[in-house]
């Protein structure tokens, strides 16, 4: 395995960002393009290093990087929301009435 690898630039160098495959923010300290293989085939790839609270720095990639405080969307800025939910934090429904707990059955409930 060759030892290469090569700092890339980034918009986000420096600024406080989030890993979406882990959720965990920190400060984006580096992009490298870095040889992740371990035979004699390169297999190149771009990882993000980020620095958590703790001090320790975490490899993502980089296309799961986001600037923190954004929200954990999967949708495009273009592209209309449908998201079906509660709108306050109710107790679990079951078809339409509240689910039965140990020692209650679904028809006492009516």
């Amino acid at each position: 395995m060759s030892e290469y690898y090569s700092y890339m630039p980034h918009r986000l160098l420096r600024r406080r960002v989030r890993d979406l495959a882990s959720g965990v923010e920190g400060e984006l300290m580096a992009v490298i393009n870095e040889n992740v293989s371990d035979s004699a085939t390169e297999h190149w790839t771009e990882l993000a290093y980020i620095r958590v609270a703790s001090g320790r720095e975490i490899t993502t990639s980089v296309s799961n990087i986001q600037p923190a405080g954004q929200e954990l969307s999967g949708t495009l800025p273009d592209q209309h929301r449908t998201v079906v939910g509660r709108r306050h934090q109710e107790a679990p429904m079951d078809r339409g009435r509240p689910m039965s707990g140990p020692g209650r059955s679904a028809d006492a409930e009516s």
